[in-house]
């Protein structure tokens, strides 16, 4: 996995004096990495000539914790860094959201589930609303996001009114996602999880800068794991590894695709309803289940909210044709499944082998930070042949 040592800093040491100023020249001068004393860090540079892919980027910035706590099956954190900028995503289209003038914080909620300690991909949103003497300050949208040190989190920019001490209520609603097994029945009702917190300027530029000596590489930073909390990774390929039908990757999103012969997962629960493409009445029972896990090169984090629609073939006759639910699994982790009975009503299902294509890919529908926001776009089908086992 191609790394990089970036050289770090940080903003307190980009602003300060002429030691600060000599450290940062063995990088460059402010000015040549972009960074100027009056506005040291509203926009850092971009890598020059990004890859249509993931990349390393040319700054890197750590972050710090505020706390965490539980609320029912949530686990909960709050951590934080400098504002960001970073792309959002309609459809097919990405817009960039520059740091604002009077943003103080870029606040990030992280949520899993305590007794399997998963990362939890929500479509149902997460609103971060502080407060500060009682007194109302900002009540946000945390958007889903991808970072490649951050993992997967829920965050944004955020204002505040000088320092001192405030409040964050992280509100999670009830998350619609599909869920099988051990989840069937967990994460239905909104929950909101209270962290306090102390915002102080130095705090936040103390936290550090990194540049990478790749920075516009194809590659990417490590994730940085605090406390041990997870940081949106999926589930190893090898922990189901006798399933493992192939890995698809376009544009850079690897989706590692496996065929469920057995009860080692508890995927039963009806997973087609409306999302069926093929029509008519099916038995599920014993049915093989088709797993497509989506997930970022190098640091195998989830890719959420995407639209995935399959056929099956054998013989060039298609023998089903469906789209995959988002879906939520105490041991796949989040995927996009479907149950595949048609495979079972056939002589011998093993003896031959069958042709998978992805004929429709809408991308994850998830912001981006610096490194990830020229990938995941230009989505064509793909396909691969398989083996029932």
């Amino acid at each position: 996995m191609p790394s990089s040592s970036p050289l770090l800093l940080t903003r307190r040491g980009l602003l300060g004096g002429a030691t600060s100023l000599a450290l940062a020249g063995s990088a460059g001068c402010l000015r040549q990495i972009g960074f100027e004393r009056k506005s040291a860090w509203r926009d850092p540079p971009l890598a020059s000539d990004r890859p249509d892919g993931v990349y390393i980027p040319a700054i890197t910035e750590g972050m710090k914790m505020y706390g965490q706590t539980t609320t029912g099956r949530y686990g909960v954190a709050l951590m934080y860094s400098y504002p960001h900028r970073f792309w959002t995503l309609a459809g097919s289209n990405t817009q960039k959201t520059p740091v604002e003038s009077n943003d103080d914080i870029h606040l990030m909620a992280v949520l899993w589930d305590t007794q399997t300690n998963q990362p939890l991909p929500l479509d149902s949103g997460v609103t971060i609303t502080i407060q500060r003497d009682g007194e109302l300050i900002t009540q946000e949208v945390a958007y889903p996001m991808i970072s490649q040190q951050m993992g997967l989190h829920y965050g944004s920019n955020y204002s505040l009114r000088g320092e001192g001490n405030y409040t964050a209520d992280i509100t999670i609603g009830g998350m619609s996602l599909r869920r099988t097994g051990s989840f069937a029945n967990a994460f239905e009702s909104v929950k909101t999880a209270t962290i306090p917190f102390t915002f102080r300027t130095d705090e936040i530029y103390d936290i550090s800068i990194g540049q990478p000596t790749d920075g516009g590489t194809s590659g990417a930073i490590d994730p940085v794991s605090m406390n041990d909390l997870p940081t949106g990774q999926a589930f190893p390929v090898s922990s189901i590894a006798n399933h493992h039908a192939g890995t698809l990757v376009v544009d850079d999103a690897h989706l590692e695709v496996f065929v469920i012969t057995d009860a080692d997962t508890d995927t039963d629960a009806d997973t087609d309803t409306d999302a069926d493409i093929e029509r008519g009445p099916e038995s599920k029972a014993d049915s093989p289940y088709l797993v497509v896990s989506a997930r970022t090169p190098y640091n195998n984090i989830i890719l959420p909210m995407m639209q995935l629609e399959a056929t099956i073939s054998q013989h060039d006759e298609v023998i089903t044709a469906k789209r995959l639910t988002r879906t939520l699994d105490p041991t796949l982790g989040y995927h996009y499944g479907t149950s595949i009975p048609a495979l079972t009503h056939l002589s011998d299902p093993m003896s031959d082998k069958f042709t998978l294509e992805i004929t429709t890919i809408i991308p994850p529908q998830i912001a981006r930070h610096d490194g990830y926001e020229t990938a995941f776009m230009n989505m064509d089908p793909v396909s691969l042949t398989f083996q029932i086992r």
